[in-house]
């Protein structure tokens, strides 16, 4: 992971907090729109541009459109699809699993988060992986706290998915938001606990676990974006932004665990009912 100078992070007081938080509140609604509209027979490019229309109607732009030349509105992944995949004329099949990322600039500040959509009936193997992905999003949250290592944060992740025989991505990072959408520090799902830099109150940061099934090792495809698994086995996204408090960790894209046991209970619940 390497060292962070903790002071070019950017820490958020009062009103500066506020706006973060009105952005990724508009993030959350808006993803969670998209995802509802993932469904057998819809193509990429209908989900995405349904996701561009919720931009426009909610007064916020994509942060994802234009940004080093990316094309799409927003990233939707399927199956071995990592992240970064281009909205176009895949259509989606029933089996699939659907990564929606949501970034959006609202009034100057980032709102960024991501899930993974199962469509109608998946492998029970694939919804584990669904499973302890969003476990692992949740684990690491616990340790986004003020005084905290962010190498025990991104240790954890690692951690409580290989224990599930699963790996994660390395090439691929969260990262801090505020007013662009990465900001220091990067946020690897791996790294060593007890390392730099100590995470402060006000501190904004991306969390996002990309977990595959069988390899670590990824390639791009010839759209120069699209990432996918060496192996093409399925992999799983769930992103969250988190800002670190005094006391407990603020999920500013709070929203409804699509796994609410975990792998204790394999049935995932509908988006509608994770707003």
């Amino acid at each position: 992971m390497g060292f962070f100078d903790a002071g070019r992070i950017p820490v958020r007081h009062g009103s500066q907090q506020d706006c973060i938080r009105r952005s990724c509140e508009v993030a959350r609604d808006i993803l969670l729109k998209t995802a509802v509209e993932v469904h057998a027979g819809a193509t990429t490019a209908q989900i995405d541009r349904f996701a561009a229309a919720e931009m426009k109607a909610r007064g916020c732009k994509s942060a994802f459109l234009g940004y080093r030349g990316f094309p799409g509105n927003i990233c939707i992944s399927v199956n071995e699809e990592v992240v970064h995949g281009i909205g176009g004329s895949r259509v989606i099949q029933e089996g699939d699993v659907v990564k929606i990322d949501v970034g959006i600039f609202h009034d100057g500040w980032v709102g960024d988060n991501a899930l993974t959509v199962p469509v109608g009936k998946v492998a029970e193997a694939t919804l584990k992986l669904l499973a302890a992905t969003e476990e692992s999003l949740h684990v690491a949250i616990q340790h986004a706290r003020d005084g905290h290592m962010l190498g025990d944060l991104c240790a954890s992740v690692e951690e409580h998915v290989s224990k599930h025989g699963y790996t994660v991505v390395r090439e691929f990072v969260g990262h801090g938001v505020g007013r662009k959408l990465h900001e220091e520090p990067q946020v690897p799902n791996y790294g060593k606990k007890g390392e730099r830099p100590r995470l402060k109150a006000g501190m904004t940061l991306a969390i996002e676990p990309m977990v595959n099934m069988g390899t670590d090792k990824t390639r791009i495809l010839a759209d120069k974006w699209t990432v996918i698994t060496q192996d093409r086995k399925p992999s799983a996204h769930y992103e969250h932004v988190v800002l670190i408090t005094t006391g407990e960790p603020e999920i500013l894209t709070a929203r409804g665990r699509m796994f609410p046991a975990g792998l204790a209970d394999l049935t995932p619940l509908p988006v509608s009912a994770l707003s």
